[in-house]
């Protein structure tokens, strides 16, 4: 099963960028895609090749599908959005972060869940769909690996909490 990160001009990789080494680490198949299959520059002003356009993915492949912040209007549209009601029925994990949050929104996604938008909580899992605030990218990162079951136990989650959110050295 494939983790889909999708990207567009102006996405905010520091949101994304732990969760995508905790990935990357533990071998799962990320896959990049923008919606034409291009390159995109990210908010912090890199360029970023992709692996293919939103249309080639395999939606029945499609293990956790995860959105960053940024300028969401430039992927507000009915593919996106058909996209991701598709997955929600699949049950497959979808993850907003920041302004991604605003997309799952305005796609139905939050609808009769809890989110960030219906909590004062900085990060939110309800019904495989995790929501985070900005400043919660760590444990949105924690939060997504745990439900993909990313940590070999409880002391590797405890020991990645650690480190990541309690700047703690590994021994």
């Amino acid at each position: 099963m494939k983790d889909v990160f999708l990207v567009y001009d102006t996405s905010c990789f520091y949101e994304i960028v732990i969760l995508n080494y905790f990935m990357s680490f533990t071998k799962c198949e990320v896959i990049l895609c923008s919606l034409d299959g291009k390159a995109i520059r990210t908010a912090e002003g890199y360029s970023v090749n992709v692996d293919t356009s939103l249309n080639k993915v395999n939606l029945n492949e499609v293990r956790s599908f995860i959105i960053s912040g940024g300028d969401v209007s430039i992927i507000n549209n009915k593919e996106v959005k058909s996209v991701l009601k598709e997955l929600k029925n699949k049950k497959a994990l979808i993850a907003g972060i920041c302004a991604g949050v605003d997309l799952l929104d305005e796609a139905g996604i939050l609808k009769d869940i809890k989110s960030t938008h219906s909590t004062d909580e900085d990060v939110v899992n309800d019904s495989k769909v995790i929501t985070s605030r900005a400043n919660g990218y760590v444990d949105f990162a924690i939060e997504v690996a745990k439900e993909l079951e990313l940590f070999e136990d409880d002391a590797d989650l405890e020991e990645t909490i650690d480190f990541w959110k309690h700047y703690k050295r590994v021994q």
